[in-house]
């Protein structure tokens, strides 16, 4: 059985975080758009603007992942890799307003992804999460579990 614990991005989560574009485990973001469909699309500026936030740069102000957001902000991201089986990250989108955030999302992106936008033309969006759950790998006793939900 998983215990649940208060949703506080670990040490170990935000370095996967960090490290997910140079590993080539790049995160999946799944959002709706306006006709319930599901659209997916990996997202390699991902990173963790807070304890309880993920961001990430969207070079396409006018895309169907940012059309999709503003519709319905509910998202949900996906890490896997060789020896992470699955992290799922779920909460609300926004579009950054303020300058600050803007200029934040944006250096937290991964080096590539700044170099793919150098006008800044893109948007910042910032994911306050509800719940972030999976297996972060497996010991002798079997698979660690994660489950973090907002208090």
């Amino acid at each position: 059985m998983t215990s649940t614990s208060p949703l506080r991005i670990t040490s170990e989560i935000a370095e996967l975080v960090a490290g997910a574009m140079d590993s080539g485990d790049i995160l999946l973001l799944a959002a709706v758009d306006r006709d319930h469909k599901p659209l997916l699309s990996y997202r390699g500026s991902t990173a963790v603007f807070s304890d309880t936030q993920l961001s990430f740069w969207a070079r396409k102000a006018e895309g169907g992942t940012i059309a999709a957001i503003r519709q319905n902000p509910r998202v949900a991201l996906m890490y896997r890799s060789q020896t992470v089986p699955m992290l799922q990250f779920s909460g609300r989108a926004h579009i950054a307003d303020s300058t600050e955030e803007r200029e934040r999302v944006f250096s937290l992106a991964h080096k590539r992804e700044q170099r793919a936008d150098p006008e800044r033309k893109g948007l910042a969006v910032i994911v306050d999460l509800d719940e972030v759950r999976g297996v972060l790998g497996f010991t002798d006793e079997g698979p660690r579990f994660c489950h973090m939900v907002r208090g």
